[in-house]
């Protein structure tokens, strides 16, 4: 099992504790527990294909955790059948997988497999459509921290398979100087030396709002500057007066409109809050069909 899959594990079972609850009532109402069947998963819209592999999981889950199947169907396996690769760019009607195996397991996972594969598919999908509306230039598009809560892991994942990069994880793996905590600290400066002085080595960001606070993030050799709302025209002029001494990045309006602008200025990142906060899910569905 990967590292992610590991990861992913504890969020799944919720999931599937959330949705089974005491028993799946309509499919042990109308399915025997000895009937097998197979079914596929069918991509409706076009689209970037990910979390497959969490769907296999969800699967696996079920057939082997007694507690979430407490009327018989723990011990029945699925065989779960990629028929495309995570990251994949996929037409509508296209069988992106299949299953086989009890007809309880597979209807009784299927909301759960299918949640986290359309999400993911659907973040995975909107980016790429960043990446490759800012391609030509050298900026490479970030994910943030708009995620849903508890679901971070994967919501970043779908963003790696769309072809963008990752922003920090949490508030752990990078210090991110914003607005409110210059606020607090009175100042760009004090805060920088707040972090050096109590967490030494970790990477520093700092957000400034104009041109005065970046001339002070600059003199303090922070690792990246992000630029906070502005204008197409400012991020040009940071970028002159930057001149390559600092990695910068562009946050706050960023859309598939003006993405393409944003880039050509020469920015180094763009940070895009859409990728995660409000992606719609892609078009797939689970079409069962019955063993003879």
């Amino acid at each position: 099992m990967s590292k992610f899959l590991k990861q992913a594990k504890p969020a799944v079972q919720l999931a599937l504790k959330e949705d089974i609850g005491g028993g799946d009532v309509t499919t042990l109402a109308t399915i025997p527990a000895a009937t097998r069947a197979q079914g596929r998963f069918l991509a409706k819209s076009s689209g970037i294909i990910a979390g497959l592999d969490v769907a296999a999981l969800t699967y696996g889950l079920l057939a082997d955790w007694d507690s979430l199947a407490p009327h018989g169907e723990a011990g029945e396996k699925v065989q779960f059948c990629p028929h495309v690769g995570d990251g994949d760019k996929v037409a509508a009607g296209t069988v992106i997988a299949s299953a086989a195996g009890s007809a309880r397991v597979l209807l009784t996972a299927e909301r759960v497999a299918l949640n986290f594969v359309q999400r993911m598919s659907g973040i995975a999908t909107l980016t790429k459509s960043y990446v490759e509306a800012a391609r030509g230039a050298e900026a490479v598009i970030l994910d943030t921290r708009k995620t849903v809560p508890g679901l971070r892991l994967f919501d970043k994942r779908a963003v790696a398979l769309g072809g963008a990069m990752n922003h920090r994880f949490g508030l752990f793996d990078m210090a991110l100087v914003k607005d409110n905590h210059i606020a607090a600290a009175r100042g760009i400066s004090p805060a920088v030396r707040g972090i050096r002085k109590q967490y030494e080595g970790i990477e520093i960001e700092v957000e400034v709002a104009n041109l005065t606070q970046l001339e002070e993030a600059l003199a303090l050799n922070v690792d990246r500057i992000l630029l906070d709302n502005m204008t197409t025209e400012q991020i040009g002029e940071a970028v002159s007066i930057t001149a390559g001494r600092t990695p910068l990045e562009a946050s706050g309006g960023v859309s598939l409109e003006n993405v393409a602008a944003i880039a050509a200025t020469g920015v180094d990142y763009i940070s895009v809050g859409a990728l995660t906060h409000s992606v719609p899910a892609l078009d797939i569905s689970f079409d069962l069909e019955m063993s003879v």
